[in-house]
């Protein structure tokens, strides 16, 4: 799978966690709207790396996600807060025993829906050449290390 292809895979995941949320949202399921928009920015943050840097990482611990999307670039430094905002709300909307308030369901939607809506104006066939023009770096690297080793 390319990078671009996973890129796509997760930028349609973050699309059905973001409708999911809506639709939590318009019957009243705060916890559900709040959860599921959650699960979209996090999505959302892996398409946006892939794009940015060719790359994302999988950690049990989402908090970990914020510095990855910082290290993405500008345009994942501008959104970084966003899903920070987002994560405060995961363990309230997940485990605690009181409820996320309605109008923390309604911001944690719409701090989704901007972390997804910055993903198509990211080059997703740029992650492509990123890759490949890493990978020619570290071949140009080794190659050039392999015949300083032969001519000291």
């Amino acid at each position: 799978m390319t990078v671009s292809e996973e890129a796509q895979l997760h930028l349609v995941k973050a699309r059905e966690f973001l409708e999911a949320a809506e639709a939590s949202r318009d019957r009243k399921l705060y916890n559900a709207a709040t959860s599921d928009a959650i699960i979209s920015a996090i999505n959302s943050k892996d398409a946006i790396c892939l794009a940015l840097t060719g790359r994302t990482n999988k950690s049990d611990n989402h908090a970990d996600a914020v510095p990855e999307l910082k290290r993405a670039g500008p345009a994942g430094a501008d959104l970084s807060p966003t899903l920070n905002r987002l994560l405060k709300l995961k363990t309230k909307s997940q485990y605690a025993p009181l409820s996320v308030a309605p109008s923390s369901a309604n911001k944690a939607v719409e701090w989704a829906r901007s972390e997804y809506s910055q993903v198509p104006e990211m080059s997703l066939p740029a992650a492509e050449t990123h890759i490949k023009a890493r990978s020619l770096i570290l071949i140009e690297v080794t190659i050039g290390s392999l015949l300083s080793a032969r001519n000291p």
